[in-house]
Order: C-alpha cells, then sequence, then structure tokens
C-alpha cells in the first residue's frame, strides 16, 4: 500500500491518512465497552474509537482541532442558527461558555430570546416527536390552543413571551424618555441585572446559555433583531400608521441600535482580540447568524483598506444544507476562499448534519468528558 501512495503527488498524499495515523482508535486496546469504562473521559473515548468516517470522522477531527486551537490560546466565535436555543443549545453552549471556551456569540433574535424563556418557562414546554405525522387541520388545532410548534417544540408563549413584555417595554419607554439608546442583547440582559425575571422553578438555570453569557459578560451579536418575536412586538411599538389602533405606547425606533451598528461594533471587537490571539469560527446551522460576523474579516481588508488583518483560523460549519443550485447553499470553505473570508492556510471543515446530533460530540471532547 505504502508504494501506492509515494506514487502520488504531495499535494494528493497531504489529504490521505493512513490507519497508521488516523485519529479515531489509534491508541485504543481492548474492546470499546472496556476502554470506555476505564477512560478518565469516557465520552471522549467512545468518540475517538466509533467517529471514524464521513460525518462522524468530520466531526471528530474538527473537536481536535477545536480543542488544540483554544490549548493553545485561540478564541472562538459560535454562531446559532435554526431553533437552537429551543432545542436546548444551551445546556451544552453554556458549560462551554462557563470554562471559557467561547469568546463571542452571533444569534437570531430568535434563538436568544429563547435562551431566556426557556429559562423562565422551561417546565411549560412540550414535544410531539411525531410531528411529520400532523395534518394541516392538526396544526390549525394547535393553532387555535395557542401551541406554538418549532419542529417537534411547543414554545409556551404565554409563560414566556408575554412574561417578558411589559418589563422590556418599560425598559424601551424609559430609554426613550431619557433619550438613550441600546443594543437589542443590552435590554435583555437587565432582565437578569434587576432582577426582573426568575428561573423556572422546576429546571435548571445553569442550561441557559444567555445567562452564562451574561455572568461572563461574553459579547453577543444579534443581526435582523426585528425577525424574531420580542423584535416583532418591537417594531409594532413604533409603528405609527393607519393601521395601528392602540397609540398608546409609541416609540421611536431609534432607541434600538441597528444591525449596522453591531458590524462597525465587530470592527473594534475582531481587531481587539485577534491582536494576540487567532480566532476560529463554528457555525451552528446557517444563514444570518453566521453570514453577518464571518464577514467582518473582507470588510476590515477591503472597505476599510486594512489589509493587516489576522484571517479568521478555521472555519467549522455544521449544517444539513448541501451545496446546490440555485437554492440556498451550504457553502463549502473553499467558496469563503473567494470572498477573502478565509485564507488557504484556514482550516475549515463542513459537517452535513444536524447540529443536535453532531455539536453535542465537539462540546463533550471541549469540555473533556
Amino acid at each position: 500500500m505504502k508504494s501506492k501512495f509515494s506514487q502520488l503527488s504531495p499535494n494528493l498524499k497531504k489529504f490521505i491518512i493512513t490507519n497508521e495515523g488516523a485519529g479515531a482508535g489509534k491508541n485504543a486496546s481492548g474492546t470499546l465497552s472496556s476502554s470506555v469504562k476505564k477512560s478518565k473521559t469516557p465520552v471522549s473515548t467512545f468518540a475517538e474509537r466509533t467517529l471514524n468516517h464521513c460525518n462522524g470522522g468530520a466531526t471528530y477531527q474538527a473537536a481536535l482541532w477545536l480543542k488544540n486551537h483554544l490549548n493553545n490560546g485561540g478564541k472562538l466565535v459560535v454562531t446559532i442558527a435554526g431553533a437552537l436555543s429551543s432545542f436546548q443549545v444551551g445546556v451544552m453552549l453554556a458549560d462551554l461558555i462557563r470554562q471559557d471556551k467561547v469568546h463571542m456569540i452571533s444569534a437570531t433574535g430568535a434563538n436568544h430570546e429563547e435562551s431566556y424563556y426557556r429559562y423562565v418557562a422551561h417546565s411549560h414546554y412540550a414535544y410531539i416527536p411525531r410531528y411529520t405525522e400532523l395534518t394541516p387541520d392538526q396544526e390549525a388545532e394547535l393553532r387555535d390552543a395557542g401551541l406554538r410548534r418549532i419542529t417537534d417544540t411547543f414554545l409556551p408563549e404565554d409563560e414566556s413571551v408575554r412574561i417578558m413584555e411589559p418589563h422590556l417595554r418599560k425598559m424601551w419607554q424609559e430609554a426613550q424618555k431619557k433619550g438613550e439608546r441600546y443594543f437589542p442583547h443590552e435590554y435583555f440582559r437587565r432582565l437578569f441585572a434587576d432582577k426582573l425575571i426568575k428561573p423556572d422553578s422546576k429546571a435548571n438555570p445553569e442550561d441557559c446559555w444567555a445567562y452564562a453569557a451574561y455572568k461572563k459578560n461574553i459579547p453577543i451579536v444579534i443581526p435582523g433583531f426585528e425577525d424574531s418575536t420580542m423584535g416583532n412586538i418591537f417594531a409594532s411599538y413604533t409603528y405609527n400608521g393607519k393601521y395601528r389602533k392602540d397609540k398608546s405606547v409609541v416609540l421611536d425606533q431609534s432607541i434600538m441600535k441597528s444591525g449596522l451598528e453591531y458590524f462597525t461594533w465587530l470592527y473594534d471587537w475582531y481587531q481587539d482580540a485577534s491582536k494576540n490571539h487567532p480566532i476560529a469560527f463554528l457555525q451552528l446551522g446557517g444563514g444570518i447568524a453566521a453570514d453577518f460576523p464571518i464577514c467582518v474579516v473582507p470588510s476590515i481588508k477591503h472597505d476599510l483598506q486594512f489589509p493587516k488583518v489576522r484571517d479568521w483560523a478555521g472555519f467549522i460549519e455544521i449544517g444539513s444544507s448541501p451545496m446546490s443550485y440555485g437554492s440556498y447553499s451550504g457553502a463549502g470553505g473553499k467558496e469563503k476562499i473567494t470572498w477573502d473570508k478565509l485564507s488557504t492556510k484556514s482550516y475549515y471543515q463542513i459537517i452535513q448534519s444536524d447540529v443536535t446530533v453532531a455539536f453535542p460530540w465537539i462540546a463533550a471532547i471541549l469540555l473533556g468528558l
């Protein structure tokens, strides 16, 4: 076999890993069960023995790269798309934050607020695992009962959204009265700081990633805040048009800092954070949560014309959207090179999988479990 490899060009050989050098299981001895049971890091050991190929292998290799990156003083940006907060991504993400393994978060407005909703109303959530079998009439029945479905999960709107709205509305009114302006996440963080909300008595508040980020003062970016339930509510308070019936509370849109201001804040954060530390990018799902912050590097280079900016050290994406023709596609790392989002030296790994399946493995390895 070695003689066959010797016939290949150096550029091709660098992509090949022989079984002798394969990461998964190279130091294993005994049966799978015995090696896991005697290990001080049983989850990581199980991953090493079993995540050998395809998306499992990509997940394990990405986790090892991230672990090495962090151990060598690198920083990590995590982006959260879809409905991952409703799907309890906080159980893992909050622990990574507490252990100083996450240094900035970009989340959709929905994911950000849903972390808070889990905090106040976790025990009110319900599930419907066989959601694909629902008929349109059954969906309407759920709607009429006030059950808001997110894939297999029902978000308890009355016990979460409507509990927090009065507190936020009061903050918004006070900001308008004082002529003050804040980012969306800054208003939300006052819910913790001023003890305006309490954790669900039947749940673990440490599972809330937004709470962990608040306690660690981890910076948060929320692109497209208006594309969320509370963003919609805020927009309704700023609307003063002919279709608005109740005009008792009319807010000025300017009290909410915008996505443009989040992006210009990123200019400073990235330049400061990357002075002495390479920064990696872990994308959980697709969309604006990731597309927004990754653009800061090429924008600094080409729009601010500051070519000495440090490139992203690595890019890892977990998502189920494949590269395709004409639809929203999961753009590979090579395409990002053409946009100057990554360099030819940046590590990249695309994991074609469900985040709820792949991310727990990465988190476990980073946490040393």
